[in-house]
């Protein structure tokens, strides 16, 4: 064994921890997350700046040589960098083509033309859930606003009760569905299976969608009224194309890794021998970063070509999509340091030890962290990757079901009632015109709405599976 690999291994050795240890690390951990809250909402340090410096805190008041610290910190990062960061990049990439090639589009103007007023804003949750797939949060918001002011202009609805279930739809996918960032890396580092999650995923996502969105939309719309503002309608990104993909197309693109990763799930259920053909083939296509490759590559010939882009379009496309997701991609891996940071030291064992007292569900445990962190942070995705890193150690025991329900519910608190410190919050505020109280009313309620349904749906889970 080499050096390095013996100092690796201690670092990641924790030492036995006494009483008076376990509340000493208690308080490193609670420091560390509070210097990454302050850093983030007083000083508005950026998510990766703070939590890199929340992890230097953690091992210092842990009592971690620092060397020992910043290996932590560095094998975790990049850990979590090699596992989620290629999955990110591939996933901006085929948002970014669904965006540009009027894909997202087709898939609106067709839904939308087939629904009546009535079913208007059911119809918008099943668009938002559509696109929201491959497509970041806000990404998505930029792309479906358009649609939802001029639906909410043209049918004469509310645009609460048009909106709220877009901004459902999206929300909805991006805590709960991977490839999304947050669920990756709550993935990654709970050690869950990612078609099992991902199958439970839109088992829970479906009916919190349409708990949160279109019931909830009518609801809210009685508490606020507002007009579609004008200045806020941007123009639609097929306007400038001459032709676009059709819509059957487009939508099994978007699909396809889903379905790759779900055929590898239902192959470990009724496949018996793991080395026949058929279990090896739906084994290696299913894989996440197979899947999403093969579907960023029938998205260049299925949406790019199809809209007429030339080999030098579609390669600025692909450009374009990565640039925006480098802030992403870091927070994701400083996340991950931190929550290296956190096992090394053995606050993850003291949690899994006092647990053990407290008689709660992991998985209460685990949305309540995640609560906490991102009702003070206002960043799901730090929430997620803290939440999952403190709870990891209890998944330890769990069958696979159990241990993508953990993610799950981990994902599902670090949606709860986004405020003031959340980008989101401002960015729904603007695009839909309304002032703090009525975007606390509408979008802040619709948030705690989608978490605290999604728990019950979790915890529902799990006495049946």
């Amino acid at each position: 064994m080499s050096a390095l690999s013996v100092e690796l291994l201690a670092a990641a050795t924790p030492p036995p921890i006494t009483d008076a240890g376990n509340t000493r690390l208690a308080l490193a951990a609670l420091a560390g997350i509070a210097v990454i809250v302050v850093l983030i909402t007083r000083f508005k340090l950026h998510a990766f700046l703070a939590l890199t410096i929340g992890a230097g805190v953690l091992g210092s008041v842990a009592g971690a040589p620092l060397a020992k610290t910043i290996t932590s910190y560095t094998t975790g990062l990049g850990t979590t960098v090699a596992s989620v960061g290629t999955l990110i990049a591939l996933g901006a990439i085929l948002g970014k083509l669904l965006a540009d090639s009027g894909g997202a589009d087709q898939i609106v103007d067709t839904i939308l033309a087939r629904t009546s007023e009535k079913r208007l804003p059911w119809a918008m949750a099943l668009i938002a859930g559509l696109v929201g797939l491959p497509l970041f949060f806000e990404i998505g918001i930029v792309l479906l606003i358009p649609v939802v002011l001029l639906v909410a202009r043209r049918s004469g609805q509310s645009l609460i009760r048009i909106g709220i279930p877009a901004l459902a739809g999206l929300s909805v996918m991006h805590g709960l569905v991977p490839p999304h960032p947050g669920p990756l890396a709550a993935i990654d580092a709970i050690h869950a299976d990612m078609g099992t999650t991902l199958a439970l995923g839109v088992l829970v996502a479906l009916p919190t969608l349409a708990l949160a969105g279109p019931l909830f939309g009518r609801v809210a719309s009685r508490w606020v009224d507002v007009a579609p503002p004008e200045r806020m309608t941007p123009a639609r990104a097929s306007d400038d194309l001459e032709k676009r993909p059709g819509f059957a197309a487009t939508a099994c693109t978007m699909l396809l890794p889903v379905a790759l990763m779900l055929a590898k799930a239902l192959a470990d259920v009724i496949v018996d021998d793991q080395n026949s053909l058929a279990y090896r083939i739906f084994d290696v296509i299913g894989t996440p970063l197979v899947a999403l490759l093969a579907a960023v590559i029938v998205a260049m010939f299925t949406l790019g070509r199809a809209a007429g882009f030339g080999k030098d379009r579609l390669s600025s496309t692909v450009d374009a999509s990565l640039a925006p997701i480098a802030g992403i991609m870091l927070i994701v891996g400083a996340g991950g340091g931190f929550k290296q940071t956190l096992i090394d030291c053995g606050v993850g064992q003291t949690i899994l030890d006092w647990s053990k007292d407290w008689h709660i569900s992991a998985l209460l445990l685990g949305w309540l962290i995640a609560v906490l962190i991102r009702v003070a942070t206002g960043s799901a995705t730090v929430a997620i990757i803290s939440a999952s890193g403190l709870v990891a150690p209890l998944a330890a025991n769990m069958s696979g079901t159990h241990t993508a329900l953990l993610v799950l519910a981990v994902g599902a608190g670090s949606l709860f009632f986004s405020h003031v410190n959340d980008a989101g919050f401002w960015l729904v505020k603007e695009y839909f015109g309304m002032d703090v109280p009525q975007t606390l009313k509408t979008w802040s309620a619709m948030e705690t709405v989608i978490s605290v349904v999604a728990l019950g749906f979790v915890m529902l889970l799990s006495v049946i599976v």
